[in-house]
């Protein structure tokens, strides 16, 4: 990262962006099984109709998801096969936080009752 240009980290951060609201999330999760229409993702996201259509949008223009058009139905599917392993390792990576600062308080309470 140390050899991007401006232009380069301005272009991630714009992706990073788009990855930052809960509910755009929760629709790429609901499609990481597969291609659904909007229909299906207010289904089982339980999200609404105009935000869910905003929300894709968003995704669709920042280059995450794809549309396609079958019949009158519009399916939106994962664009990127990278992104659920960027996923995994911010999980990860905030498990290992997450576990460190449990080890810490431990080490408080530890310290605690031997006071």
């Amino acid at each position: 990262m140390t050899q991007l240009t401006p232009v380069a980290l301005s272009y991630m951060a714009d992706f990073f962006k788009v990855l930052s609201e809960v509910s755009r999330l929760h629709i790429l999760c609901c499609l990481k099984s597969g291609a659904k229409n909007v229909t299906q993702i207010i289904e089982e996201t339980g999200l609404g109709q105009a935000n869910v259509s905003k929300h894709l949008k968003l995704l669709a223009q920042a280059g995450i998801v794809k549309r396609t058009q079958l019949g009158v139905s519009v399916y939106y599917e994962i664009a990127n096969p990278y992104l659920f392993e960027l996923c995994d390792l911010v999980c990860d990576s905030l498990l290992v936080q997450m576990q460190q600062q449990n080890q810490q308080l431990e080490k408080l309470r530890a310290l605690q009752v031997n006071s």
